[in-house]
């Protein structure tokens, strides 16, 4: 179901997954704003819904729940895009999860598996459905940014799923910035460190450090993020942000913790 309205003709269509809640959903409403038509992936409809509602007043969006460890539901989605709107301008590889909060010995095959298959091979096949269509399409090329993370740069105690996926994503990054250049295809990442959303909410009662402390981290507004997408979102497709690090100034991650 499509939300919305648009400029006719002058929309870039992008694609947000994740778009239900937190970074997905500002993310989404700031692409809208920005004069972006917005397909809306995630797995809850209600909550893709809810976004979609929210971005009424700015711009049409197109809500496609999907299962992001579900290579055919990937496959959907994209068809889905292409059926609706012919192209497709930008992609945010944005949703993610993370395991248990467990000693790296104890983190089970099933939890590993969960965090890589979410993490790094459906942003990847996000990226290949991508590329075929981009590589295609008139005028040719367009840009993708990974969702990256402060864990591709550091870990916290107890995280190497979500970690070593984030850290993979770099490299995602690097080899489709690479890829893509002969086809006009930009890539980038956006590294965020503490922005205020339902998963980072329990940093305010306090968050475990390396040297084993529980500490209350200082948290900034989602809309920095937003913000920063949509900065990178549109520049020029002879210009590429390839990494940008947002974040709260204060939280433990310059020096040594």
């Amino acid at each position: 179901m499509t939300h919305g309205s648009s400029a006719q003709g002058s929309n870039r269509i992008a694609l947000v997954t994740g778009a239900g809640s937190g970074v997905g959903r500002a993310t989404a409403l700031a692409l809208l704003k920005a004069g972006f038509c917005v397909v809306l992936a995630g797995r809850r409809a209600d909550k893709l819904n809810e976004t979609a509602t929210a971005g009424e007043a700015f711009g049409k969006s197109l809500v496609v729940p999907a299962d992001m460890t579900d290579p055919d539901s990937i496959a959907e989605l994209f068809g889905t895009t292409m059926e609706a709107f012919g192209r497709l301008d930008l992609l945010f590889n944005n949703a993610g999860i993370g395991a248990p909060p467990l000693p790296l010995e104890d983190v089970s095959l099933a939890q590993w598996q969960a965090v890589v298959d979410t993490n790094l091979t459906a942003p990847f096949l996000c990226t290949q459905h991508a590329f075929r269509i981009m590589k295609e399409q008139s005028p040719r090329g367009g840009r993708i940014i990974n969702n990256g993370s402060i864990s591709a740069h550091a870990p916290r105690p107890f995280s190497a799923a979500y970690t070593a996926t984030k850290h993979a994503i770099s490299g995602l990054t690097k080899a489709t910035a690479l890829d893509g250049r002969a086809y006009d295809i930009a890539c980038g990442q956006i590294d965020i460190g503490n922005a205020a959303t339902e998963m980072t909410e329990r940093m305010t009662g306090g968050i475990l450090q390396p040297n084993g402390s529980l500490m209350a981290e200082p948290r900034m507004g989602v809309d920095n993020v937003a913000e920063a997408v949509v900065y990178m979102a549109t520049r020029p497709l002879d210009a590429n942000v390839l990494f940008m690090t947002v974040m709260a100034t204060k939280m433990p991650f310059v020096g040594r913790g």
